[in-house]
């Protein structure tokens, strides 16, 4: 895509439906996490109708879902409430055209209205690209640590 292209797309941020799931599946696909339109349909039904999720989908002129978010309200004891996102993917054929710059503003204003005092998210080492989009737009690096997991 050259920049000419960039400028002609008119993204816009839509709340997203089910019917979006195997669009949403393909670029989860596509950051590395495999899905099937099952599994993302499966995991939308668990959260669609929590408030304390927010699920957004970047939408081109056409109707074509260029990218995802999905944030969730996080309390804990040791820190004030925040949000963090927990999935942000923009297809790669459409990186910089704006698509991730709508998601983030769409979930601040969310986080906000939410009485979060901050947005966080976890990132990839390797995803040097993601680490200055974010860094680009006022995020900030806080700490670097090991994440765990037991499979149950």
């Amino acid at each position: 895509m050259t920049p000419d292209d960039r400028e002609r797309l008119a993204v816009s941020v839509r709340v997203a439906t089910i019917e979006d799931a195997e669009r949403m599946a393909q670029l989860s696909t596509q950051l590395g996490y495999p899905s099937s339109r099952k599994d993302v349909e499966r995991r939308f039904r668990l959260i669609a109708h929590d408030p304390d999720h927010a699920v957004y989908v970047a939408v081109l002129a056409d109707g074509l879902v260029v990218g995802w978010l999905h944030a969730y309200v996080r309390r804990l004891m040791e820190s004030d409430t925040t949000a963090e996102i927990g999935g942000l993917v923009v297809d790669e054929h459409h990186r910089g055209a704006g698509a991730g710059r709508l998601l983030l503003n769409h979930v601040e204003r969310w986080a906000c209205e939410k009485g979060c005092g901050a947005v966080t998210l976890r990132t990839n080492i390797i995803r040097e690209g993601a680490h200055k989009f974010y860094l680009d737009r006022g995020y900030a690096l806080v700490k670097t640590q090991h994440a765990f997991r037991k499979m149950l």
